[in-house]
């Protein structure tokens, strides 16, 4: 199934070139929005453009994005923790290390892999065979909750709630540095890096919308324990909104500090981050649910690391 994706040119994105307008709206490689444009399957106002074409304010981009191909994703008996589950959607915890889907690189051991054996295949098929169920995701070394669509029905339900941002994210993570409000908030678009396509970046034009609402919970010497509430959810949106005020997650290998102190103790591997909330209208009931992981091990011994009496009887009392 082909996915269409539509976009309207805003006041800050007009003049930019439709290549640069698509890549950061889409996620997409320059290269790959430049082949979707030569390939006609891009329009502006109905009709096909040119990649330099320089957009217009309220011009209306529409890109219908190829079926993904194959890959030989099998399914492979690997553990799961699984919060919840019924035949409409799987809510389950990952383990940092992780890789959600089959990619360049990770065609095993992805949590996909493991969905695929456990569900018996029976996941739903929107995103086809490279994304069997998956409506969104977390990255590899982010830990914690997402859920799993069984149906087609369900998967079209709960993408619809994420694009009308009312799924509730929360996250818990360690930042880099000191925090001078114990609330703020970030807004700032996010879109692909201008010279590095691996890292996302904040955008002074173009790039989507992307808004995290933050908490200081603890304040600590050098770094600061924090619950994040995602309003959108754009990649690396809360690591690059981070390091975008120069304090960056604990231990992130793309986005972190050079002289991370905490890492180096520690030996840490991957940002210290963890999807700690989810809810959602379930698709079927269309009640509310709502379902929570506890901190991961490692992401504990650390903090009792810096902080001997925490707990996380303490992350509980301050949501109260």
């Amino acid at each position: 199934m082909n996915e269409i994706l539509e976009f309207t040119c805003d006041e800050a994105s007009a003049g930019t070139r439709l290549d640069v307008f698509l890549s950061a709206q889409a996620d997409l490689t320059r290269s790959a929005a430049q082949k979707l444009i030569e390939n006609q399957d891009v329009t502006v106002d109905g009709r096909a453009v040119s990649k330099n074409y320089k957009l217009r304010y309220g011009d209306a981009v529409c890109a219908f994005l190829p079926e993904p191909k194959a890959l030989a994703a099998v399914p492979e008996n690997i553990p799961l923790t699984i919060v919840y589950e019924d035949d409409s959607v799987i809510v389950v915890n990952k383990p940092q290390g992780m890789v959600v889907h089959p990619a360049a690189g990770h065609s095993e051991g992805t949590l996909v892999n493991a969905l695929l054996y456990h569900a018996g295949g029976r996941l739903s098929a929107i995103n086809g065979v490279v994304r069997p169920g998956i409506v969104h995701r977390i990255d590899k070394d982010t830990s914690g909750i997402l859920v799993v669509a069984k149906t087609n029905e369900a998967h079209l339900s709960l993408a619809e709630q994420i694009k009308e941002h009312s799924v509730t994210r929360e996250y818990f993570c360690l930042a880099c540095g000191s925090f001078p409000e114990e609330r703020f908030t970030v807004d700032k678009p996010i879109g692909r890096h201008p010279k590095d396509r691996k890292r996302m970046a904040v955008m002074q034009a173009g790039g989507r919308h992307a808004v995290t609402h933050f908490h200081v919970l603890r304040q600590y010497e050098g770094c600061a324990l924090l619950r994040c509430r995602l309003e959108t959810g754009r990649t690396h949106q809360i690591r690059v909104h981070l390091a975008s005020i120069g304090r960056p997650v604990v231990a992130d290998p793309v986005y972190g500090a050079k002289n991370d102190r905490w890492a180096k103790k520690y030996a840490l591997t991957g940002q210290l981050l963890h999807a700690a909330l989810l809810g959602f209208i379930h698709p079927n009931t269309k009640e509310y649910m709502e379902f929570s992981a506890p901190l991961p091990p490692l992401f504990s011994k650390v903090l009792q690391g810096i902080d001997p009496d925490f707990s996380e009887q303490m992350l509980v009392s301050d949501q109260q």
